[in-house]
């Protein structure tokens, strides 16, 4: 196996295990007999335990990332509709490290996983501005557009622990959410196109 492959491989494992507890309760020997590896190779990809769960949660934010840059063509409703279904596609893969990822107080936050967290809520707004159409976005359509970053942060963590809703309500109410939003805020501000 490359460095690369083994490096990738045990992210997995972490990942894996992120599934059944808490990352800060995963650990090292966890992870190596996931992977079935030896301790000494553990620490030659990773210099600590903190190391890999930061990286695995990279793994979860990019995930992200490229499960928003999957749009479909169309018009921005239908757009929106398959931004929001990749987010939660990918979510629910890394339900765990998802989690931990955006709970409050959860000792694996870094300034790094922060910034990780800004660029998917920067990319998830750069995207509705694109199926909008809208290159020179209002103060009020960019605040209207993290508020509602932060619903969908919100409702999917709660989904991932209740499951309460069903999967294929989840992501039309959300997209409902957003449209309502816009419709609030071009009340206030002619400049806000409505979502269609």
């Amino acid at each position: 196996m490359s460095p690369q492959a083994r490096r990738e491989d045990l992210i997995r494992a972490a990942l894996a295990l992120f599934g059944s507890r808490a990352p800060e309760l995963v650990t090292v020997d966890d992870i190596i007999a996931r992977a079935e590896v030896s301790r000494p190779l553990f620490y030659r990809y990773f210099s600590s335990l903190r190391e890999l769960q930061v990286e695995a949660l990279k793994t979860v934010t990019e995930g992200l990332i490229d499960g928003l840059a999957g749009l479909e063509e169309g018009p921005p409703e239908t757009r929106l509709r398959a931004a929001v279904r990749g987010l939660i596609d990918v979510a629910d893969h890394y339900r765990a490290g998802y989690v931990a990822l955006l709970r409050s107080g959860s000792v694996i936050a870094t300034s790094e996983t922060d910034a990780a967290i800004d660029e998917v809520r920067n990319r998830a707004v750069e995207l509705i501005l694109g199926a909008l159409g809208v290159p020179e976005p209002s103060p009020m359509l960019l605040l209207t557009l993290r508020c509602w970053t932060a619903v969908v942060e919100g409702a999917l963590l709660s989904w991932l622990q209740e499951r309460a809703v069903p999967r294929e309500v989840l992501d039309s109410w959300l997209v409902d959410q957003l449209t309502a939003m816009l419709a609030t805020t071009a009340g206030h501000d002619s400049s806000v196109p409505r979502l269609q």
